[in-house]
């Protein structure tokens, strides 16, 4: 059984790994009283007053108290995170980085403009910690980057990948989650799925292109050639998604 997680944990991406095993070990820190959740959690005036910077990343490592929840959130990360980076993002490590840079980027950004307006402004306060969004944000992403795909909820009913951040947050709302935290992942999402995907296509430029400096990281990155447009692939199987928590 030992073996059998060390050779799943090795055969990860390098990117979800990573990001993975930051998110493991900050929540379990915490849990142990090792690492404060107050030295974490986002604080527009401690970073520029102050200079806490760490804490613009930080809010994204941390997922709360070990509990159903975090189990649920971190097979999502392991799981979506993974397929795009295996899939969608295969052989463009840089760009998937930078997919995860702008979306950490515009869920901040987001917080930090809705807590200066008025009347929903005490919402986003309490918004300091956006990991569950930006796992959400890569669930959104995949199902619109492969939304053909058959999955099902609990075995109840089934329905298309492109239908999945709404089942997930229809599901958070009947188990009385705050459906701000999915809605902000959605909203990233989006943004990322239209500059990259179909802006593109409507005007034949693509604003999200990968800065050099992050290229270089991965330099030695093979390329990949495309696929051939007479090559036909078997239907993928359906994918029976387990949401429990």
């Amino acid at each position: 059984m030992a073996q059998a997680v060390e050779e799943w944990y090795k055969q990860m991406p390098i990117i979800t790994r990573s990001y993975l095993t930051a998110a493991i070990v900050t929540t379990i820190g915490c849990s142990l009283d090792i690492i404060s959740p107050y030295d974490l959690y986002l604080n527009p005036k401690l970073v520029v007053k102050h200079y806490q910077l760490w804490r613009v990343i930080t809010n994204f490592l941390y997922f709360r108290k070990m509990d159903l929840d975090f189990l649920f959130h971190m097979f999502f990360l392991a799981r979506y995170c993974k397929l795009l980076e295996e899939n969608s993002f295969r052989g463009r490590t840089a760009d998937f980085l930078y997919m995860l840079l702008f979306g950490a980027s515009v869920l901040t950004g987001i917080v930090l403009v809705g807590g200066m307006i008025p009347y929903v402004s005490e919402s986003f306060a309490k918004i300091i910690f956006l990991s569950n969004s930006l796992t959400f944000m890569m669930v959104y992403v995949w199902s619109k980057q492969n939304p053909f795909i058959h999955m099902s909820f609990l075995g109840l009913f089934t329905f298309t990948a492109a239908y999945l951040p709404w089942v997930l947050l229809g599901f958070s709302v009947l188990v009385g989650a705050s459906a701000w935290v999915d809605l902000l992942g959605m909203i990233a999402g989006h943004a990322y799925y239209f500059l990259e995907d179909v802006y593109p296509r409507m005007t034949g430029r693509r604003p999200l292109r990968t800065p050099a400096l992050i290229r270089s990281l991965f330099a030695d990155e093979p390329v990949v050639a495309a696929r051939p447009a007479q090559v036909r692939f078997a239907a993928p199987p359906v994918d029976d998604v387990q949401l429990d928590r």
